[in-house]
């Protein structure tokens, strides 16, 4: 007998559930807030759209060091019956061993039964598992820095949403820019826009979490690297990650739905040597009007 989507995702709340007794302290298990209730709504009218799919994050301690390895989860509809997105991911880890790491824990869940819950099994392979990826990241870096780096690379990402809007949303990208030591700006309203510059990991890190779980109608428009024998921070075209408000066109007294004002957003893009990414952002070329 074939298997429904409502199944599955009664047996994801049941797993969910599982690891949140498992993991009760505060910060082990990070979800939205409406993820498990969006769910449980479905589940009591089926008759309605299917929900965002079950997203969240595991933080598993270890060795004996209680080095922290984070195990972020999406589950499709159908999982268990089609397999989970896991990336397991930490800051001890150069982007080398992170991806040994991944293959060697996608090899391993691919390797189990299917059909099977198996969120609790990929916990304890990461627990089991990570300690020698994360002993010859260590290894790296001390090898590394007896070597003398000559050159620096300035990574720079133009994104691109057809709105940002949500406060918690907000809040997460700024939280983000500030820990990895991003400048540039966010521009809220519709359609919204971001660019971030500094290391190139810093910028691919920012991209993954602000696009994890699951941002629908986001993308990364453009990508620059400049490289310099001196330090990336005189490259650099912003010196702080701005808060972008402009004056908005639309009733948005009465609704969240506003447009920006793109005259004033492409002339802050040319105070920054910016202004051929409106066309990039866009598609058509920006004219600043006469004053």
């Amino acid at each position: 007998m074939a298997v429904t989507e409502r199944e599955c995702l009664e047996l994801q709340l049941l797993e969910l559930e599982m690891l949140l007794s498992m993991f009760p302290k505060k910060g082990e298990i990070n979800l939205d807030e409406d993820a498990m209730p969006g769910v449980q709504r479905y589940l009591r009218n089926t008759d309605g759209a299917l929900p965002a799919q079950l997203g969240y994050s595991i933080a598993v301690d270890v060795g004996e060091a209680k080095e922290k390895v984070e195990l972020q989860v999406l589950l499709p509809h159908m999982y268990p019956h089609v397999a989970p997105q896991l990336f397991a991911r930490s800051n001890a880890l150069h982007r080398q061993q992170q991806l040994q790491l991944n293959t060697a824990l996608t090899s391993h869940i691919a390797s189990l039964d299917s059909g099977e819950l198996c969120i609790c099994e990929a916990v304890q392979w990461v627990k089991d598992n990570s300690l020698p990826y994360l002993e010859n990241s260590k290894i790296s870096s001390e090898s590394a820095s007896k070597e003398v780096i000559a050159k620096e690379t300035l990574h720079r990402m133009w994104i691109y949403s057809h709105h940002i809007y949500r406060q918690e949303l907000r809040k997460k990208i700024f939280d983000c820019a500030k820990k990895l030591n991003l400048t540039g700006f966010c521009l809220t309203g519709k359609p919204g826009v971001m660019c971030v510059e500094g290391l190139r990991e810093n910028c691919e890190e920012f991209w993954h979490a602000i696009r994890y779980p699951n941002w629908k109608h986001i993308s990364c428009k453009h990508v620059e690297s400049v490289e310099t024998e001196g330090s990336i921070d005189n490259l650099r075209l912003f010196h702080a990650f701005e808060d972008l408000q402009f004056q908005a066109h639309g009733d948005y007294g009465l609704r969240n739905d506003y447009h920006m004002d793109l005259g004033q957003f492409l002339e802050f893009l040319k105070q920054h040597q910016s202004g051929h990414i409106f066309q990039i952002l866009f598609g058509v070329e920006g004219k600043l009007s006469d004053k």
